[in-house]
């Protein structure tokens, strides 16, 4: 979608003007893992408009490959805008213009399969489910079981004002959904909201199908359920080995699960969005690299605070070589590690108090 982001803090009827920019789940993610130096395509929908002009071009030069977007001539790319407050507040208001949007039209039979089977990872959302039947078809499709598929990499998403038939059919499909991926990302709030759960052992209890479950925790950090052994997917593995992470054991969660808690940083934020899309793309551009659970939550946030400290969806990533210092500092260096805007020049190492 087309991004209008406000000119100024307040509500929707008081901003005076917005300045456009791109959003969308997975196109973000596609960007930032394009940006951390990963080869990426983006599939998706557009209308033959201006807006899918500047959305295709705009993935587009972030290095995404943008062939296999769809362009419609019936159908108008969707759009969306939204104050400069906190997601998780009430104060917070997005206005989606979507309904009969080009992406709304994606079903099984305008993505072929074929032009998504040579990835390593296909990485889907749960807001893409919300948009039609089509669409929630096409995701099933999608996260059903198959021979030789790519690792399945699922962020649940969950936005309830998106779907028409209300929070309880969007807890069970996205719950569905989320069983038949290999890896799923769920925030700790969303899972509350979705599936009335609290708490990474519970979420696990109910979703212990994925053979990677991360569970994102905002600010005070994030856990990855592993199964061990689990290997399948990515190149060849989903992830080195499974050390303690910082304050946390490795030992037996649901089944013969390895558990790893990370921390978050401390991140001076300008804007709290797009730091899910970009934990995502930190954790899988880890484990493409074949990194331990550890690094792989710590490179997720890494990423997030790249967002958190810019004002729109994307940011440009800390250099490999500079995460990477990063990602292997000590759990007490880790734990001092506070990040705020300009953090990924060359120059920046965050600082510590």
């Amino acid at each position: 979608m087309v991004t209008f982001l406000p000119s100024r803090p307040g509500r929707l009827a008081d901003v005076p003007a917005f300045e456009r920019a791109i959003g969308g789940a997975e196109s973000n993610v596609a960007c930032a893992l394009a940006a951390a130096g990963h080869r990426t395509r983006w599939v998706g929908r557009v209308g033959e408009d201006g807006f899918g002009d500047h959305l295709v071009e705009t993935i587009g030069g972030y290095g995404v490959d943008v062939t296999a977007v769809d362009r419609d001539p019936r159908r108008p790319t969707g759009v969306y805008f939204r104050t400069a407050a906190d997601r998780a507040t009430d104060a917070h208001e997005v206005v989606y213009y979507r309904a009969g949007s080009a992406a709304s039209a994606m079903s099984p039979a305008t993505v072929p399969y074929e032009t998504l089977a040579d990835a390593r990872v296909l990485h889907l959302t749960g807001i893409t489910a919300a948009l039609s039947d089509d669409c929630l078809a096409l995701m099933r499709a999608l996260t059903a079981p198959r021979d030789g598929r790519p690792l399945v990499s699922f962020d649940v998403n969950c936005r309830p004002g998106l779907w028409r038939d209300g929070p309880a059919t969007a807890g069970r499909v996205l719950l569905e959904l989320a069983r038949g991926a290999d890896l799923v990302f769920v925030g700790a709030d969303e899972a509350e909201q979705a599936w009335g759960l609290t708490g990474p052992a519970a979420i696990r209890a109910a979703l212990p199908e994925p053979a990677v479950l991360v569970v994102k925790g905002g600010a005070d950090g994030a856990t990855v359920y592993e199964r061990t052994g689990a290997g399948a997917g990515a190149g060849g593995g989903i992830g080195g080995g499974d050390g303690d992470g910082d304050g946390a054991s490795a030992g037996t969660g649901v089944g013969a699960d390895s558990v790893v808690y990370v921390p978050a940083p401390r991140v001076d934020v300008v804007a709290a969005v797009g730091a899910g899309d970009a934990f995502a793309a930190g954790f899988l551009s880890a484990t493409l690299r074949g990194l331990d659970a550890t690094a792989r939550l710590r490179h997720g946030h890494l990423l997030a605070a790249a967002a958190l400290t810019v004002p729109g969806d994307l940011a440009t990533p800390p250099r490999r070589a500079h995460a990477d210092r990063l990602a292997a500092l000590d759990p007490t260096a880790w734990g001092t590690l506070q990040l705020g805007p300009g953090w990924t020049g060359d120059d920046q190492e965050g600082r510590t108090p």
